[in-house]
């Protein structure tokens, strides 16, 4: 296999000493058993790249060249064979290469005999190649750890890192072969150099994972004090993430990893956090509810329920500002939440802004007729607004008109008919003086004012004909009161309708758009109300090509 780590030069301080040398040919030590075989097994398929000890099917190749057996077996060559394998002379270099492709080819004793010649050819001539060396010494034991010799496997190992220090594969390899063997603290020591050469090298957390809790079992709580010195690798050795750059997939696995983490942490934060704000509110400890719902927001923004349940937590210790704040925010979310209207309405009562509570208590009622608490507070509202507008519009003074009737019969006689006929000609005269074109809203209220004084609803009717319906609520400004309502929409029903129903269907679209409209609206009467009820029916029987059945519908909602 391709020897993957950076190899460092010379031996450096802390390399850990094993047992004696040995450099023969034949096998030493016992063979392990056969449940040891397979543990190890198990153990080599969970490396990475470039770190496996033996379960890839390959020996470590030099660093210099970099080349596998695999490429070896590829070709199928006898000129793979003698390719140069680092400072090795061509006869030891075939012998490793021989080695290579017999362990690919799952040949690990025959392989192992490569590797010992190559070895004691090396120590036979003086060669003076350490990195080649611990490479050899490496790969055989890479071949006793598959064949079960874990005893031996664990001389070679200490070999080769005799010749280079802290290099990856034989403590990777050494410590597997302790945990076969059940030397549990040299195991977990080698492992955890692996992991500061390495930090991705997944076997070995499994590994230390899996030895800590033997450990705990076996020495108790004081197990760590029982554990050899752990060496400290030196920076030269340790393999960083910056010098050997991973692939764009596996940098994006790995953070689709962590991000799927994080947010399986904030969800399990949120949950508990929620459950214990709820919890609060349930005991009416509202201000802890509220430090909780903060909490879960600062994780989660753009949960609306956690806006409604803070409001209702700012509502119960009345800051109601801060409760609208918060209703505001879940209505951006859910343009259609009725708890949200509901709780903003709380606070709009709260701050004594009854129109604004009496418009979300109607949007509630329209999401759900069924909402009796909204029903039952509206009309507690109502009674609030109309007590508000009572005490800041002071009554103004009204005219009184006194209307006598008379007898035609009795004309002549009676010496009042004069003063009748005398009044007549003045109304007439004054209201033939009146401007049925007004221009602006002084000249309106004039003519409607003089109209509605003496319930001449066919005269309002011919100042709306003369009037443009998108010009109507400029000329009312802020003078529309009830009575005053009533009177136009009798005006359009009873007199314009029959003339000109478009006309009236604009007029009533135009007609919202009035200062306080929609508090007149609320203010009104059973017969009020009746009356407008009745001029949307005879609108809607109308055919007209200027608007359809559904847009009078749709236009009525306005006012019912």
């Amino acid at each position: 296999m391709g020897n993957a780590q950076k190899k460092t030069a010379g031996r450096a301080e802390g390399a850990p000493q094993g047992e004696a040398d040995t450099h023969g040919t034949r096998r030493r030590g016992k063979r392990g058993s056969l449940d040891q075989c397979r543990t190890q097994e198990a153990h080599e398929k969970k490396l990475p790249n470039g770190a496996q000890a033996s379960g890839s099917g390959t020996a470590d190749q030099t660093g210099r060249h970099n080349s596998s057996a695999d490429n070896t077996a590829a070709s199928g060559t006898g000129s793979r064979l003698d390719a140069p394998c680092g400072a090795l002379p061509p006869p030891l270099a075939r012998l490793k290469n021989e080695g290579n492709q017999l362990f690919k080819n799952g040949q690990f004793g025959d392989a192992l005999e490569k590797y010992s010649q190559a070895i004691a050819g090396c120590i036979d001539a003086g060669i003076d190649s350490p990195e080649d060396l611990s490479i050899l010494y490496s790969n055989r034991a890479a071949c006793y750890l598959k064949d079960g010799n874990s005893a031996d496997c664990i001389q070679d190992c200490t070999r080769a890192l005799e010749l280079q220090p802290f290099t990856l594969k034989p403590l990777l390899r050494r410590a597997m072969a302790y945990e076969s063997l059940e030397r549990y603290h040299k195991a977990y020591v080698d492992y955890k150099t692996v992991l500061q050469i390495d930090v991705g090298v997944q076997a070995a957390h499994d590994s230390i994972h899996r030895i800590t809790k033997l450990l705990i079992e076996q020495d108790g709580p004081d197990w760590r004090e029982k554990l050899p010195d752990i060496p400290l690798v030196p920076l030269s050795a340790q393999q960083h993430r910056h010098e050997e750059p991973r692939s764009a997939e596996l940098a994006e696995a790995r953070a689709a990893r962590a991000a799927e983490g994080a947010a399986k942490r904030a969800e399990a934060r949120f949950s508990a956090l929620k459950e214990e704000g709820n919890n609060f509110v349930k005991k009416g400890q509202f201000q802890k509810a509220l430090e909780k719902y903060s909490e879960c927001l600062a994780l989660k923004p753009g949960e609306c329920a956690i806006y409604t349940n803070r409001a209702l937590c700012y509502l119960k210790l009345e800051r109601f500002a801060e409760a609208r704040q918060d209703c505001d925010s879940a209505l951006q979310f859910e343009p259609s939440n009725k708890k949200a209207y509901y709780r903003r309405a709380m606070a709009y009562k709260g701050l004594e802004n009854y129109l604004a509570c009496s418009s979300d208590l109607q949007e509630v009622l329209r999401l759900d007729p069924n909402v009796q608490e909204a029903e039952q507070e509206l009309q507690e509202v109502t009674v609030l607004l109309r007590q508000t507008l009572v005490a800041s519009s002071p009554d103004k003074p009204r005219k009184n008109i006194t209307i006598r009737e008379t007898n035609d019969s009795d004309d002549e006689a009676d010496p009042s008919n004069s003063k009748t006929r005398q009044a007549s000609a003045d109304d007439s005269a004054e209201r033939a003086s009146l401007p049925l074109r007004p221009t602006n809203a002084y000249e309106f209220g004039q003519v409607l004012n003089a109209a509605h004084s003496r319930d001449d609803v066919n005269a309002c009717a011919e100042l709306l004909r003369r009037v443009k319906p998108e010009t109507l609520p400029l000329f009312l400004s802020n003078k529309l009161d009830g009575e005053t309502f009533h009177f136009i929409t009798r005006a359009l029903d009873g007199h314009l309708l029959q003339e000109d129903p478009g006309l009236v269907y604009q007029h009533l679209c135009h007609l919202p758009a009035a200062d306080r409209f929609s508090v007149v609206l609320m203010l009104l009467g059973q017969n009020e109300r009746q009356q407008i009820t009745h001029l949307f029916d005879h609108l809607s029987a109308v055919e007209s090509e200027e608007f359809t059945g559904n847009d009078v519908r749709d236009l009525a909602a306005k006012y019912i």
